[in-house]
């Protein structure tokens, strides 16, 4: 079950993303297009070329009969969806920037203490925030309320709210369970690239000083290659 929400929210995600950026795309080529099928029309006419100018115009005027001035607030929809499942997403793989060198400077049981403490803030607020915006979107649909553009009811627009926040206070209280159990936190290696696997384990020397670092977290378990 939790395998399949995964992989739900994982294609959420890159579903938005892709949806949002190739009508990006389309809507810049077009309107780029337009323009420079305009300059040629111009062109063509000032050098005494109609028949070049007539073509250029028909052109300009089948591309301009795909109006895409919805595009850009449809854009914006998608990339709110995708922040916020975006930012359940990073909950639960640790992506999200922390300052925890005090933290790590504790003991493991005082260390353990303010992580849940963290944890668990951060699901409390997500909770809040899930809930109002539930009773928001609940409100907001009794209304006629439409976007402006594309003419969408506001309160579907609005439902990444409390969809998003419930999914991340989840993705909170399930990390939090995970380190209670185990004392393993999410961890995301920003250097690693996906594909590419090490030619051998463990870390060089130099690799061995960020073990021994303050702002290395302590549930990180490679040792160095001399061990």
């Amino acid at each position: 079950m939790m395998r399949l929400l995964d992989r739900l929210e994982e294609t959420l995600i890159a579903s938005l993303i892709a949806a949002a950026t190739g009508l990006i795309f389309v809507s810049v080529v077009q309107r780029y297009s337009l323009g420079l099928l305009a300059d040629g029309v111009a062109f063509f006419r000032g050098h005494d070329m109609p028949e070049l100018s007539a073509m250029m115009r028909s052109a300009y005027l089948g591309l301009r009969e795909f109006n895409l001035v919805w595009a850009q607030e449809l854009c914006i929809i998608l990339f709110v969806w995708m922040a916020k499942f975006g930012a359940a997403y990073g909950v639960r793989t640790g992506i999200h920037v922390g300052i925890d060198v005090l933290i790590n400077k504790l003991d493991e049981r005082k260390r353990g203490f303010f992580i849940l403490l963290g944890l668990g803030a951060g699901a409390l607020f997500t909770g809040i925030i899930a809930t109002l915006g539930g009773n928001f979107v609940w409100h907001m649909a009794q209304t006629s309320a439409i976007s402006p553009d594309l003419e969408l009811p506001m309160w579907l627009v609005y439902l990444a709210i409390p969809l998003g926040s419930a999914l991340m206070c989840f993705r909170f209280l399930q990390v939090a369970v995970i380190f209670a159990r185990t004392g393993e936190l999410p961890h995301h290696d920003h250097g690693h690239v996906e594909g590419v696997d090490a030619e051998d384990e463990g870390i060089d020397v130099l690799g061995s000083t960020f073990l021994k670092s303050p702002l290395t977290p302590r549930d990180l378990v490679e040792k160095p290659k001399d061990e």
